[in-house]
């Protein structure tokens, strides 16, 4: 399948993280919609179904990511969900998706640190649209 034939949302208020994610995505093909905010975000899948979601976990709220992850799968339960964020490496708190628990109050197919090589998030993204 051609890459060109999927949309990638890409939500998150850092400017710099977004413009240096969606570069990423659209260098290996993809197309993306950029947007900085969890309410930015909600709009878009009110209305819209992306093939794949990438958020930040903290937006106007430090659990943003996590509340964009339930919306989406709610209304699109097939749209695979990657949560990404630095809050680790900020905070020292920590996230997995290693158990049942785990995935189902987050809700996320993947969860990332940010600082991710473009060639490892590709990886994933390919894994998680089965290309």
């Amino acid at each position: 399948m051609n890459k060109s034939n999927f949309t990638i949302l890409v939500a998150d208020d850092d400017p710099d993280y977004l413009f240096q994610t969606v570069k990423n995505l659209e260098k290996s093909g993809y197309k993306t919609v950029a947007l900085e905010s969890q309410a930015e975000a909600e709009l878009y899948i009110s209305k819209s179904r992306p093939d794949l979601a990438i958020f930040d976990l903290m937006m106007e709220n430090d659990d943003s990511g996590f509340i964009l992850c339930y919306k989406t799968k709610k209304k699109y339960p097939d749209v695979p969900v990657i949560l990404a964020t630095a809050v680790s490496h900020e905070t020292g708190l920590s996230f997995s998706l290693d158990s049942e628990h785990e995935r189902n109050w987050i809700r996320a197919d993947r969860y990332l640190e940010k600082g991710i090589r473009a060639e490892q998030l590709d990886q994933e993204v390919m894994k998680l649209l089965k290309l």
